[in-house]
């Protein structure tokens, strides 16, 4: 019947799964073949961790305190402390 050309043994699915395998060659030709997706990867990784780095870095001195020094800024430090524990905290 055609339900049993369907239905294959377990063996039969092994040696399909082996021959895809040998298909795929070594790890220098799997390389090849996606060198556009992991170049395209690893841009994309370094875009990020730019992008980060001057999140982080930048995004200090937006505060309201930037530019303060000493007792100054010690108090507006205090100020924005007191208003986030009243929920009172201003975004822009």
């Amino acid at each position: 019947m055609v339900l049993d050309g369907l239905v294959s043994s377990p063996s039969r699915r092994q040696q399909c799964l082996k021959k895809q395998w040998d298909e795929l060659g070594s790890w220098s030709t799997l390389i090849q073949r996606h060198q556009y997706l992991l170049t395209a990867l690893a841009l994309l990784a370094f875009l990020c961790t730019v992008y980060l780095y001057f999140a982080v870095t930048l995004g200090a001195r937006h505060s309201s305190c930037y530019g303060l020094t000493g007792k100054d800024k010690a108090m507006c430090q205090l100020q924005l402390v007191q208003a986030l524990s009243k929920g009172k905290l201003k975004f822009f």
